[in-house]
């Protein structure tokens, strides 16, 4: 179930240079979404939806927190909302995560693929694990919001100016090799997601990933989306927008 309503902005801030973390109360939308799915974003000006992924919810409070970059012109209007500005959203879209109730949680994030991760570390607390990477230590968003939900956090960096430097496949296997982990869930770049699958599967760890795709309607008519999957033994196209933006891993061509 998806609602469209316009909601009211009850916080906006910059994370970054030009990344804006951006809180809308939407009661509706809140209590029917899950870690992983999406909103499309009206934007001023433009016939089609801005897809942005949904970074936490607050089912209590009844809000919707998303975190996105400005890419081009749709996100540079976006970015000039104000508090107490209405955005109209449609929302939640996709399917989302499935956590396993036990055993250790490993999310890996690269770039603005961390946001969709935050949500998984709010309702898996210490028993996530959180690797996140990014170009450089200006770029950094969101690593003390996984530390204040309990998370331990993997920093990595292109450059090395902060945390580890390198890629975000060091740290998955040092806990990888550590055992009892659950389901490792990721979403950045292609090329880091196929890594991260091939690592997975290695150890024999369930793998989820969000994949990140050029998006049009956003409910699957339009299917500008499409990827390349394979289920049941054969190959298919799969739209992103509702057959994901969450896959097992085992299902995408990457390649493809």
């Amino acid at each position: 179930m998806y609602f469209c309503e316009k909601y009211p902005v009850i916080e906006k801030r910059e994370l970054a240079d030009g990344i804006y973390s951006v809180i809308v109360n939407a009661p509706n939308a809140a209590k029917a979404a899950v870690a992983g799915q999406f909103a499309n974003i009206g934007v001023p000006g433009f016939t089609l939806r801005r897809p942005i992924s949904i970074c936490g919810i607050d089912k209590e409070r009844g809000t919707l927190r998303f975190v996105f970059e400005m890419r081009g012109k749709g996100t540079a209007e976006l970015a000039k909302i104000s508090e107490g500005d209405e955005l109209d959203i449609l929302a939640p879209l996709g399917n989302g995560f499935s956590i396993p109730e036990t055993g250790r949680i490993i999310v890996v994030g690269g770039g603005i693929g961390v946001p969709p991760m935050l949500e998984i570390s709010a309702e898996t607390r210490e028993r996530c694990t959180a690797i996140i990477g990014f170009r450089d230590k200006s770029r950094i968003i969101l690593a003390e919001d996984f530390e204040k939900n309990g998370s331990k956090v993997h920093l990595c960096t292109d450059d090395g100016s902060t945390g580890q430097k390198g890629l975000v496949t060091f740290p998955l296997a040092d806990e990888l090799e550590k055992g009892d982990v659950a389901a490792v869930m990721a979403c950045g770049p292609a090329p880091m997601l196929k890594s991260v699958a091939k690592m997975c599967d290695v150890y024999n760890v369930p793998c989820r990933v969000s994949l990140e795709q050029r998006m049009g309607c956003g409910v699957g008519a339009c299917v500008v989306c499409s990827c390349l999957t394979v289920r049941n033994g054969k190959e298919m196209y799969s739209r992103v927008c509702k057959d994901g933006p969450v896959f097992n891993a085992e299902e995408v061509k990457f390649d493809g």
